[in-house]
């Protein structure tokens, strides 16, 4: 007999296993956070101290700086959907197995493509370029055309408004394989270097290993929605998780109506989950919560579907949740020691609401290490601003 599991009932789970029914313990590792979010995007280091500051208690930037660049417990690289994550760095050989695994279309017009046995010249050149050193992209540019020949610095590859090297079209690729990642900046420039070196696990096992890992944090879950977290086909990932299935690695439930899928034997859910859904949160852009849980329409209720995701896509608005959906948006702006956070909330907050929404301001600026005021009002910047 299928499980039925029902909107509340995930949203429960969901927010209970991110640390956001309740924050992590003090002490709790940053890495480990982390891990349980299937990492932090950190296109803005801002916003992925605030994902993992937002889930914790006492935890600051000062502390993820720490787990980035003095402990070496996480590592900035590119993750999921090609885009830049904190990942712990005992994930290595799972993040730099599975994400190659993912099947791509080309991106880039023919004459700007490398061909693979190219990619494979430009990722080795980058691994030995960055052994042991920080390098700037343009003297990380020097290296590579050095060691792979002019044709890989023919500047062909369209990038804001400008034309970047044919090397950086796999930039990406060289994260996902373990020869890149970013080191400390070196005052406003970016540099990269190469993380400690790992085998990475056989592909197929850290494909299923991600899966479970996605339903466990996410689940229930869809192929489609397992997909578009990775920025995955479609069809790919249907194929995966059928595999799965057959194997008795996951089982089937009904999430309001919809088939989803569970880990095997992951079927408990409380049954009064008011308790861990109740309350106000603040995530920040791109959290990793308001990306991967589905299904949309029923995260972003109403208004917040117009309101909150940018045509369709999350990510692109800070977040309030209010009970475990989303209910607002939020933009904070800092001079100096002082961040202005205002919210503007859907609907009519109680005063109950209000009161635990100046505390979570608060902790915005605990994290942030500033003094934070709390604005009711409208947001009036685009998305990403």
């Amino acid at each position: 007999m299928t499980v039925r599991i029902t909107w509340t009932e995930a949203s429960a789970r969901r927010l209970d296993r991110q640390f956001l029914a309740t924050s992590a313990k003090q002490g709790t590792p940053v890495a480990e956070v982390v891990s349980a979010m299937l990492g932090a995007h950190a296109q803005v280091l801002s916003a992925a101290e605030l994902s993992v500051g937002v889930r914790t208690t006492g935890v600051t930037r000062a502390d993820v700086r720490g787990a980035l660049w003095e402990d070496g417990s996480l590592v900035k690289t590119h993750g999921p959907r090609g885009t830049v994550h904190l990942l712990p760095v005992s994930e290595l050989p799972l993040w730099c197995a599975a994400l190659p695994a993912v099947p791509s279309a080309p991106v880039f017009a023919q004459d700007v493509r490398v061909t693979e046995e190219q990619a494979d010249l430009i990722v080795a050149a980058i691994a030995d370029a960055l052994e042991g050193v920080c390098l700037t992209v343009d003297e990380l540019n020097e290296e590579v055309v050095a060691r792979t020949g002019a044709w890989a610095g023919d500047l062909v590859m369209p990038a804001f408004q400008t034309l970047w090297p044919r090397w950086r079209q796999v930039l990406h690729r060289a994260g996902w394989s373990g020869a890149l990642c970013f080191g400390p900046n070196r005052g406003r420039k970016v540099t990269y270097t190469r993380p400690p070196h790992f085998d990475p696990l056989p592909a197929e096992e850290a494909v299923r290993t991600l899966v479970r890992r996605y339903l466990h944090a996410y689940g229930p879950a869809t192929p489609a929605w397992f997909a578009k977290w990775l920025a995955a086909p479609g069809g790919w990932a249907s194929a995966v998780f059928a595999r799965m299935a057959e194997a008795g690695e996951i089982e089937e439930v009904d999430l309001e109506g919809t088939v989803a899928w569970v880990e095997r034997d992951d079927t408990e859910f409380s049954r009064d989950p008011r308790d861990r859904l109740q309350g106000v949160r603040l995530l920040p852009y791109f959290d990793a919560y308001g990306i991967a849980a589905q299904p949309r329409e029923l995260l972003f209720p109403g208004a917040a579907y117009r309101r909150a995701l940018a045509g369709g896509q999350a990510g692109n608005f800070p977040l309030l949740l209010v009970d475990g959906v989303v209910a607002g948006v939020w933009h904070q702006r800092r001079r100096g020691r002082r961040t202005t956070v205002t919210v503007e909330p859907l609907g009519r907050l109680t005063a109950l609401q209000e009161r635990e929404l100046g505390e979570r301001v608060e902790r915005v600026g605990e994290v942030l290490e500033a003094e934070a005021e709390l604005v009711i009002g409208e947001v009036t910047v685009g998305p990403h601003a």
